[in-house]
């Protein structure tokens, strides 16, 4: 096993870690780090510090290491890939421009089914962009 990442704290960064896991509106999962980063940087080697704070050997070696490359911007969650959104803001626009034309042959009115269908869009998609905009269909006028 190699040797644990030394850390060394400035006095603004203790303050601010200090201050984490002291405040009741840190989540405890900020204040967890906080309290590993701190006993790190007393000389308390890993295995002692999970052991006491019932975490894996690995999860503080993680935020050791996370800590001494980026400081207390390394404690926060790193962003996560996720789903890349379905539709852009020119579908958007595309929905809130189709309400200016005129509805198909046969409907008085444009409706959430019938946007959606001419569009090629979710039809839940369409009536979140509609409540976003505060469009409500019923109540339009040409």
């Amino acid at each position: 096993m190699g040797k644990a990442t030394a850390i060394e704290l400035t006095p603004e960064e203790r303050d601010t870690l200090e201050e984490w896991v002291r405040a009741s509106t840190t989540e405890q999962r900020m204040a967890q780090r906080a309290r590993i980063i701190l006993a790190a940087a007393e000389g308390e080697p890993t295995t002692a510090i999970a052991e006491r704070m019932g975490v894996r050997a690995a999860t503080v070696s993680k935020w050791r290491t996370r800590f001494a490359e980026e400081r207390t911007q390394g404690l926060l969650d790193a962003p996560r890939s996720g789903t890349p959104p379905t539709y852009g803001p020119e579908t958007e626009d595309a929905i809130l421009a189709k309400l200016d034309q005129e509805p198909p042959k046969g409907y008085a009115t444009w409706n959430g089914q019938l946007l959606a269908h001419a569009l090629d869009v979710s039809p839940h998609y369409v009536w979140r962009v509609l409540r976003r905009h505060g469009v409500q269909l019923q109540r339009r006028r040409r």
